[in-house]
């Protein structure tokens, strides 16, 4: 009999990604306005005017706040650049994208589908805790969530990152 697996282990390797880092009212004002700005990036609005390619998933670093119980403002929205690009990256003409190297990632990694917001996050941190029980493997006060559909999709399919230790 096949069983989903909870969850997974994935590693990444290093790579270069363009990054914007927003910290609107609401988690999902501001991963919406950064993922505006890296699809105008994406499409056209970069130092080689060209359509670079879509790459999936998109990351959204987030961080918890000391008590645990919310999202700290600040997400990062980070785009991994299309292997083509990963040596000489265009240049986004948005100063507001960094292009950064990011090191290799190890990661626990749970799927959930829906609409991603600050409520539904906590609830899939949660429930991925209660999954994983007490271990000090991963970090606790950064997580990563992993979109892999258009927002616009009602049931689009995510991932919640643990981050594991070095």
């Amino acid at each position: 009999q096949c069983k989903e697996a909870a969850y997974e282990e994935r590693w990444y390797p290093a790579g270069k990604w363009a990054c914007v880092t927003k910290g609107e009212p609401m988690y999902e004002q501001s991963i919406s306005m950064s993922f505006m700005k890296l699809m105008r990036y994406i499409c056209k609005e970069n130092s080689v005017g060209c359509y670079l390619g879509m790459t999936v998933p998109v990351l959204n670093e987030i961080h918890l706040t000391k008590e645990g119980t919310e999202l700290e403002r600040e997400v990062v929205t980070a785009y991994y650049l299309p292997g083509e690009f990963q040596q000489n990256p265009p240049v986004p003409t948005d100063p507001e994208i960094h292009i950064t190297e990011r090191a290799p990632l190890w990661v626990i990694t749970r799927v959930f589908y829906g609409m991603t917001t600050e409520e539904t996050i906590l609830r899939e941190i949660g429930l991925f805790w209660e999954l994983l029980g007490s271990t000090d493997t991963v970090l606790r006060e950064t997580y990563i969530v992993a979109a892999y559909e258009n927002p616009s999709i009602p049931q689009r399919r995510n991932e919640i990152w643990f981050i594991c230790r070095a």
